[in-house]
């Protein structure tokens, strides 16, 4: 089949004119006032809701290590 009616640039740019990306909305950790991303863990201290999740600096040792040994 063959398109009979063309897409004008108007029609092409108002469909896509919610393509566009937003930048994240970041938040400040309470504990370490570190930016991190709604709703995860804060990458700095590992904290969650006030709660240790993550053990960052077990991270460290194991980072500072590999680099030594490298």
């Amino acid at each position: 089949m063959v398109n009979r009616m063309r897409h004008t640039r108007a029609h092409t740019a108002n469909r896509r004119s919610h393509h566009a990306l937003k930048a994240p909305n970041l938040s400040t950790c309470p504990k370490c006032q570190a930016p991190y991303l709604r709703h995860r863990a804060c990458p700095n201290c590992g904290t969650y809701k006030g709660i240790v999740v993550i053990d960052t600096t077990s991270k460290i040792v194991k980072k500072s290590a590999k680099s030594k040994a490298e």
